[in-house]
């Protein structure tokens, strides 16, 4: 190894990572244009939304068109398929102050937290 220019070939390797992974970023960014997404664990759901508590703590609800896509990993659910506890991110485009679901995925059930005595 050549050890004349130690720190700038690890400049070079950290802008290299930096550009790759902004580069990936970018794509889910521009996937979803303006939509919002919305991740965390449901609450409540009923025919037309799910309300979903964040992963900072803010409640939201989502309303759930006849066209929004249900998915876990990489099959098509149905909204029945989700249940309170489920996380979940939900893709959304905001229409006045409501978000209107056009893809929700649903992840594994919330793990319950264990009791201390």
């Amino acid at each position: 190894m050549n050890t004349k220019y130690p720190n700038e070939v690890r400049i070079v390797t950290v802008c290299i990572i930096a550009a790759i992974a902004m580069l990936a970023l970018s794509t889910n960014v521009f996937a979803h244009g303006d939509q919002q997404h919305v991740m965390g664990t449901v609450t409540q759901i009923d025919a037309t939304s799910i309300t979903v508590k964040t992963t900072t703590g803010e409640v939201k609800t989502v309303m759930i068109a006849a066209d929004t896509k249900f998915e876990k990993g990489a099959s098509a659910i149905t909204q029945q398929d989700i249940k309170v506890g489920d996380r979940v991110v939900i893709h959304a485009k905001p229409q006045g102050n409501t978000l209107h679901a056009t893809e929700v995925r649903i992840g594994g059930s919330a793990k319950p937290v264990p009791e201390t005595h």
